[in-house]
């Protein structure tokens, strides 16, 4: 039998293979989340994250079919990212309960100055926002907020069982607390391009938390 005959290799670089639906996607959401956590969604132009995705205009109502489908899609890409960064503290064993919550009190305040504090959280800039944005955020917005609630207080159940906090703490109700002033320090610490407002209430939460803990 012959032998099939190969077709002669061709010189130089292969040739480039288009971009798949997923990657162009991918980039649509880590440009827009760049910007929005930046300049929050009323201000932010969809030319500017297109050209940061480095997507044609014409291309991107391939993959959404508006600017507030967009913005939808981006509330749930940051939540479910935020939600990760948070499980990494709060479930990390290695630390006791409110160990677990100074350490991504921490790490958010290196994240701020990792970003010169020009980004903020997304979730509480469009809660700023939502006067001016389609009312079909309030909902997402509110899961969301609810979502990382849920997570603290299963954290600061974890610090009741360890009586690092009083038996009778209910730690639903200190969770959104916690997220209502964070927010709050979040804002005042961009204004004032310092981790002082974070630092501080994080420190004061600690120590309310804690107070009448057995000894």
């Amino acid at each position: 039998m012959d032998a099939v005959s190969s077709p002669p290799r061709r010189r130089g670089r292969p040739p480039r293979q288009p971009d798949s639906l997923a990657d162009t996607r991918e980039r649509l959401l880590r440009a827009g989340l760049e910007v929005l956590t930046e300049k929050g969604f009323s201000v932010a132009g969809l030319d500017e994250i297109l050209r940061s995705a480095r997507v044609p205009k014409g291309s991107f109502y391939h993959y959404y079919a508006s600017k507030e489908a967009f913005g939808a899609a981006l509330i749930d890409r940051y939540g479910a990212y935020f939600a990760a960064r948070l499980d990494r503290h709060f479930d990390n064993a290695a630390l006791a309960p409110l160990a677990r919550l100074q350490a991504f009190v921490d790490d958010a305040c290196a994240g701020m100055r990792r970003f010169d504090f020009r980004r903020g959280c997304l979730i509480g800039k469009l809660g700023q926002e939502m006067n001016t944005l389609p009312e079909a955020f309030r909902a997402r917005l509110i899961a969301t907020f609810g979502d990382w609630q849920a997570r603290l207080a299963r954290c600061l159940a974890a610090a009741r069982e360890a009586g690092e906090i009083p038996p009778a703490t209910d730690c639903e109700r200190l969770a959104a607390f916690f997220w209502t002033g964070w927010e709050g320090a979040v804002l005042r610490a961009g204004l004032e391009r310092s981790t002082v407002p974070l630092q501080d209430f994080a420190t004061h939460f600690l120590a309310c938390a804690a107070a009448r803990a057995p000894a």
